[in-house]
């Protein structure tokens, strides 16, 4: 049931195949579904070719969607250094950028937005599950913006991994272990 009132949120997620970018969308999507009257999960990726480009949009919102299609974004998140570049110029003037550290190389030139840069693919490896780096960058949106309650996105875990319970509480980890990196930053 979708909350009166509650704000839009869109986000564009981008890295390469195989980093879990569509992935991370779909549960931010699924998860929207029980607070929002109107979601959009638009993946776009290169079919069968694991480290190609791959992208996706997700709007929550209770006022109708025109299009799935954005320019520009409130929030964009960097699953994969090599896409920065490409994708900096879509996001809104005072939006939020969530950026993978591992390999980031170009500096980033919007001055207009708010940084954060997670290790998440180091804090995977430290799990001993580099799978999971998506739920790190993830985490982190949520602490960020408040999309969607943490609660949603477990409730989505849980589905996807019913009977894999070591996945599960991999994934719920790094959830949260992305979460406190804001915080840690913030403070």
């Amino acid at each position: 049931m979708a909350t009166q009132g509650a704000p839009r949120h869109d986000v564009i997620m981008t890295g390469v195949g195989g980093k879990g970018v569509l992935t991370a969308g779909l549960l931010l999507a699924q998860a929207g579904m029980a607070r929002y009257r109107n979601v959009v999960w638009f993946p776009s990726y290169q079919a069968a070719m694991r480290g190609g480009p791959s992208e996706c949009t997700v709007i929550l919102s209770d006022d109708d969607i025109a299009s799935p299609i954005l320019t520009q974004a409130d929030a964009l998140v960097v699953m994969d250094a090599s896409q920065l570049k490409a994708f900096e110029s879509r996001l809104k003037p005072g939006g939020i950028l969530i950026t993978e550290s591992a390999d980031l190389r170009d500096k980033i030139s919007r001055k207009d937005v708010q940084t954060v840069t997670i290790p998440a693919v180091e804090k995977a490896l430290g799990l001993g599950e580099i799978q999971t780096s998506n739920l790190f960058l993830l985490g982190a949106y949520l602490a960020l913006t408040g999309a969607v309650p943490t609660e949603l996105i477990e409730r989505e875990l849980e589905k996807k991994f019913s009977g894999k319970e070591k996945a599960l509480r991999l994934n719920k980890q790094a959830l949260h272990h992305g979460m406190s990196l804001v915080d840690y930053q913030r403070g």
